[in-house]
């Protein structure tokens, strides 16, 4: 697997975490959009998207599905 990296607005470090969520409101149920973060920048991430009700769930890179 490539090194991912984090999606923090400005951020280059290599992606640990995988924040799967989804807007209720434009998604159904079963549909998972992905974050990716890198240890500094999972909880501010996780925050924001718990914030919105959108986060269903946080997992770690090497667990992503290879098609997400």
């Amino acid at each position: 697997m490539n090194d991912l990296m984090c999606s923090a607005k400005g951020c280059r470090e290599v992606a640990l975490w995988a924040l799967r969520w989804n807007n209720p409101t434009l998604h159904d149920e079963q549909r998972r959009k992905t974050w990716l973060a890198c240890e500094d920048h999972r909880v501010h991430l996780e925050n924001f998207l718990s914030a919105r009700s959108f986060l269903r769930e946080t997992i770690s890179v090497t667990e992503l599905p290879r098609d997400a």
